[in-house]
């Protein structure tokens, strides 16, 4: 079983996701947090194996928290979830040890797929965002990886 924490400061989006993935058989959503801080706070006391991120919350965004989640619980795999996909954040989110990034706009089906990933110590940046980065200029990509 999976255990993941969700955190998202807006209640109807974060309900509406631990139903989707409580349906899922392998996956138990364990704690659930509406700001930053609290997301920490869980997390220290719940142990998750994976955290889903919002982006932008109150207090600590999405991407400080995964940034102490990396060094306080490295167990714990992180991704973002978010309505703001900008190529900035995708960069600064992967310098702080983020394993996956989505828009909110995937299925849940997806997200399940990529909780399921991150668990398993592997990546996922949905392919728009990736592109978006790229042509933005501000790739995650060494410049040896964007000419292969």
């Amino acid at each position: 079983m999976i255990r993941v924490l969700l955190a998202d400061d807006e209640n109807l989006i974060r309900t509406a996701l631990a139903s989707l993935l409580a349906i899922q058989e392998d996956l138990q959503v364990v704690a659930q947090a509406a700001s930053g801080d609290e997301a920490l706070a869980m997390a220290r006391r719940h142990r998750p194996d994976v955290a889903v991120l919002d982006l932008q919350m109150p207090g600590l965004d999405g991407i400080a928290v995964a940034e102490k989640l990396v060094t306080e619980l490295p167990a714990c795999g992180s991704l973002i979830l978010t309505s703001y996909g900008r190529p900035g954040h995708l960069k600064r989110a992967l310098a702080a040890g983020v394993r996956g990034f989505l828009p909110k706009t995937v299925s849940a089906q997806v997200l399940a797929d990529v909780v399921r990933t991150v668990h398993r110590g592997g990546r996922y940046v949905d392919p728009e965002l990736a592109a978006d980065a790229i042509s933005a200029g501000d790739s995650p990509l060494t410049p040896r990886e964007a000419d292969v």
